[in-house]
């Protein structure tokens, strides 16, 4: 008991820190807002682009929502948190505003999921377009990463597996589509943020998660919150949430620096 109050002691204190850090930073920082439509197989999608100004190279991270979209102000959070870390920050709307209002107004769990199956092809290839997009650009020399919360934890794990393209994955109280069939031979440095009250994708998923990771070879971490809920990430100015933003943060920095 004391050993966990201490790690969400110093959680939290971690979190405190960083988020006057950001705040310091923000304010010398100058970050463009700008929208651009990105090519996919299935016509073009909208992705928000925030973005330091400066000739200087930067690692980029798509973040990829749950299933209300982008709606949260949590998402501003996010990007002004990891746009001080170093990383430019790109919010890819792959459910449309039909996809958002079909899966809200879906009659129970099992119409939801059967939605998710009939669009999850076209919302993996957007993801997979987006991510060829930032990479050719010069700016971001390779150095790609993919952030996912829950519907788009499901997202980004398949549109990861063997795709030169993603450099590092964090996936958000989340995993793999549920029958998903194809072979998983390899994933990139992956970072898992669970909330261990989660009852929509509970923590055991997770901890499978990160023996699969690691079984194949792979580098895997998984960074639980006591007490934490599924929508823990997206609860703007929580001490967990501050925490977990800078938890993926710094794992993707440290990760797309490596990247020559």
């Amino acid at each position: 008991m004391r050993a966990g109050v201490s790690r969400q002691f110093l959680k939290a204190l971690a979190a405190f820190a960083w988020f006057w850090l950001v705040m310091a930073t923000a304010s010398a920082t100058e970050v463009s807002r700008r929208e651009i439509d990105v090519p996919t197989p299935t016509g073009s999608v909208a992705m928000e682009a925030y973005e330091r100004q400066g000739p200087e190279p930067r690692p980029a991270i798509v973040i990829l929502s749950g299933s209300k979209g982008f709606g949260s102000p949590a998402y501003g959070e996010m990007a002004q948190a990891f746009n001080a870390a170093g990383l430019d920050v790109f919010l890819l709307h792959v459910l449309s505003r039909e996809d958002v209002r079909a899966i809200a107004g879906a009659d129970g769990a099992a119409a939801r999921k059967r939605y998710y199956a009939q669009r999850l092809p076209d919302w993996i290839g957007s993801a997979r377009a987006a991510a060829a997009f930032l990479k050719a650009r010069p700016r971001h020399a390779g150095a790609i990463g993919l952030l996912g919360i829950s519907l788009g934890a499901n997202v980004a794990a398949a549109s990861a597996v063997g795709n030169a393209d993603i450099a590092a994955l964090v996936l958000v109280d989340g995993g793999f589509p549920e029958g998903y069939s194809r072979q998983v031979r390899a994933l990139p440095p992956l970072r898992l943020i669970w909330g261990a009250a989660d009852r929509v994708f509970p923590l055991s998923l997770g901890r499978d998660l990160e023996r699969m990771a690691r079984g194949l070879g792979g580098t895997a971490s998984l960074d639980v919150y006591d007490g934490a809920g599924h929508d823990f990430f997206l609860r703007p100015g929580t001490s967990q949430a501050r925490a977990a933003h800078q938890s993926a943060a710094d794992f993707l920095q440290r990760r797309l620096a490596q990247r020559p």
